[in-house]
């Protein structure tokens, strides 16, 4: 479980540090920075992935999404007696360093501009400057067993010697999808896997074109895609070889004296709902859409195979203020098997999962910058460059 996550340099992230439990609600005005926190975390599930360095281009490249304001604020600028002023010349070196830690492992990325070289097109491109990874909470001299700086990457062997893993490391390339080895690399290669199992879930279509509603070849279906196309399958397989009951549990709170049953003909799944009153159960073509979102978010949170971290953009959308409370209750049920992050506009739910027990992460904007209301602060180590 993530304990401690820290985003410096990143939008209107300067240095925001959140400690973490099982379940967690992220809320907060309309540009706080909500958004911000989801893309930051989505970001670092990228690294595993290899594609950091193109997802930041997707938004534009790294210098639009560094921190636009000043290094640091004076008082007298908090206290609004003068104007927010920057330095004539930047005292720290420009990056974006992401970053967690729990229980087990940490591991942080510091990502900055690139030195330009005329013999390449690719002159915007950020560079991935030093990476590292460790035992326990907090970056340290003995706790580091995987180092990067630059095109060097250092790891622990087995007996706790320090060997050389590579020289050449490119600049768009993370030691995580590089060093990761069974043998000498083992704590990194399970790090990769564990981040590359994440889910995030902010596209689920419940339009009138959502491919939720359409037949689809069903195959077992262990983690319901991002825009809920396969969730016919998804619900089958949680039938078979995972928790119906909390599922049908989770359909009766939302929607008494309902069941949901899967019609396969010819390979074809497609959901239906049998509704009190009614002669027919109605496909998935005739549902609402937030009757629609709420079975497809029920089979995500209530997959067979659940992962470390899940985390949930606005679920709320759609939804009838009165399934709020039943979805509170349903993502609070999937925080007994996965870290849970629910990024939220919603007050009812917000409450609703604070009343579960969930963390409150209060996020608020001041001179630019998103703060976290009632958040212990703590120390924290970047890995050098």
């Amino acid at each position: 479980m993530i304990t401690r996550l820290c985003v410096s340099g990143y939008r209107s992230l300067r240095d925001l540090r959140l400690t973490l439990g099982p379940l967690n609600v992220v809320s907060g005005a309309n540009g706080a920075g909500k958004s911000s926190l989801y893309r930051a975390l989505r970001l670092l599930a990228e690294v595993a992935q290899g594609r950091a360095v193109a997802s930041l281009a997707a938004e534009g490249g790294l210098a639009s999404t560094l921190w636009a304001g000043p290094e640091l604020f004076a008082a007298a600028v908090k206290r609004g007696e003068v104007p927010v002023q920057g330095l004539s010349k930047r005292q720290k070196t420009v990056g974006l360093r992401l970053g967690f830690a729990g229980d087990d492992y940490g591991y942080a990325i510091d990502l900055g501009l690139p030195q330009p070289d005329a013999g390449s097109c690719f002159n915007a491109d950020p560079e991935i400057k030093a990476e590292a990874m460790w035992t326990g909470d907090r970056l340290g001299r003995a706790s580091a067993f995987a180092l990067r700086a630059g095109p060097s990457a250092r790891v622990r062997d087995r007996e706790g010697a320090w060997r050389q893993a590579l020289t050449t490391l490119a600049p768009f390339d993370s030691m995580m999808t590089h060093c990761a080895d069974p043998d000498q690399g083992f704590e990194l290669l399970a790090m990769r896997e564990r981040m590359r199992a994440w889910r995030f879930y902010d596209h689920l279509r419940a339009d009138r074109d959502a491919p939720a509603r359409r037949p689809q070849v069903g195959v077992r279906t262990l983690a319901l895609a991002s825009d809920g196309a396969d969730l016919a399958a998804a619900v089958q397989t949680i039938r078979e070889i995972g928790d119906d009951r909390a599922f049908d549990d989770a359909v009766a709170d939302a929607f008494p004296g309902s069941a949901v049953e899967i019609d396969i003909r010819d390979g074809y799944f497609e959901l239906a709902m049998a509704q009190h009153g009614l002669l027919r159960p109605l496909k998935a073509a005739e549902l609402s859409d937030g009757t629609l979102r709420y079975l497809l978010l029920a089979a995500a949170l209530l997959t067979p195979r659940p992962p470390q971290l899940m985390v949930l953009n606005e679920p709320e959308s759609s939804l009838h203020p009165d399934l709020l409370a039943p979805l509170g209750r349903l993502i609070a049920r999937a925080s007994e098997r996965s870290q849970i992050i629910v990024v939220s506009h919603a007050d009812a739910l917000a409450r609703s999962l604070r009343q579960e027990g969930a963390e409150s992460v209060a996020l608020r904007k001041a001179l630019g910058e998103t703060l976290a209301d009632g958040q212990e602060a703590f120390s924290w180590t970047w890995p050098e460059r």
